[in-house]
């Protein structure tokens, strides 16, 4: 694996290279963000439509100004609750920002991400990072710096080393539209979470063809082996299937077939062990298929029922 420092970490970026970073959500794909042909490799190296925008990732709230305009006065006070975290906000973008990283749009998003490391390479750049998760275009996001070496590493200057991800799921993406936040993907903030702190009504928008947001597609996040929701009724060779549940073993099933996300009926457990759990399913030979039930629908619970969800769309 190519492991680099910090050091080592701005050298590649301030060269125009591309690096894989650690965030507390998943491991980013990062280039200058400002950098119109460095953008481009990044959707090359991931395979990436170009009309799926990208986060732009900022070490402070205080960038903002730098690169995008029209501010709303609640974007404050989402910044003092949630940033450092996993949240993505869409704000009108100045012409600094190449329109390849919107997607030809007027809008784009920024974020501050939660990791230490991560914030310490921001502090020493003059540019943001443009940084989607550091996975080929669709296939399950990376929670690890293994994860991203077994997949991009020959395509990358390095690896920043930080640890598993500790949410494990991306960011929440919104947009602050008439006085109300849009959640434009569901992620690590809750649409609770975001009413208590604005005292704004949270509404959801679906899914698009063409996405102002990261993560808009309906299929997305997916294994490469068939991924279905719900088992079966009908008997299964437990040798070769695996059943992700969220808390409990099924009794009338083979529990060596059967993946438990938290024994602790954790959400948050389940999330930060979501992706890991896929990818390890997916490289598992001796699996044919994978099977999912979603979890509760209640706070970061929404989040993950839309990867799997997604998961399950391409194969349906």
């Amino acid at each position: 694996m190519k492991s680099v420092n910090l050091t080592q970490a701005v050298d590649i970026l301030k060269s125009g290279g591309l690096l894989a970073i650690p965030t507390e959500t998943v491991y980013g794909l990062a280039g200058n963000a400002l950098d119109e042909s460095v953008v481009l490799q990044i959707f090359r190296v991931k395979n990436r439509p170009a009309f799926d925008p990208m986060i732009l990732h900022i070490p402070e709230i205080s960038h903002l100004e730098k690169y995008a305009f029209d501010i709303p006065e609640v974007v404050n006070k989402l910044a003092t609750a949630f940033w450092p975290g996993p949240l993505t906000i869409l704000l009108r973008k100045k012409d600094i920002v190449p329109d390849i990283v919107s997607s030809g749009s007027d809008m784009a998003g920024f974020r501050v991400p939660n990791h230490a490391l991560t914030l310490q390479l921001l502090q020493q750049l003059d540019f943001p990072l443009a940084a989607p998760s550091a996975n080929p275009f669709g296939y399950i996001s990376p929670t690890t710096a293994v994860h991203v070496d077994a997949q991009l590493g020959d395509k990358i200057e390095g690896i920043l080393d930080g640890g598993p991800c500790l949410v494990g799921i991306e960011s929440t993406v919104i947009q602050i539209h008439d006085h109300a936040i849009v959640i434009l993907r569901k992620g690590g903030i809750t649409e609770t979470q975001l009413e208590d702190v604005t005292a704004m009504p949270v509404y959801f928008m679906q899914e698009d063809a063409h996405p102002t947001a990261p993560g808009m597609l309906k299929s997305h996040y997916a294994p490469s082996k068939p991924f279905k929701l719900s088992m079966p009724h009908n008997p299964l060779d437990s040798n070769t299937y695996a059943w992700i549940r969220f808390s409990e073993f099924h009794p009338e099933y083979p529990r060596n077939s059967q993946y438990i996300l938290s024994e602790e009926s954790n959400l948050h457990e389940a999330a930060q062990r979501l992706f890991a759990l896929m990818r390890k399913l997916d490289e598992d030979p001796s699996i044919e298929i994978i099977f999912a039930d979603l979890v509760p629908e209640t706070g970061i619970g929404r989040a993950i029922n839309d990867k799997l969800r997604k998961a399950a769309a391409r194969h349906s």
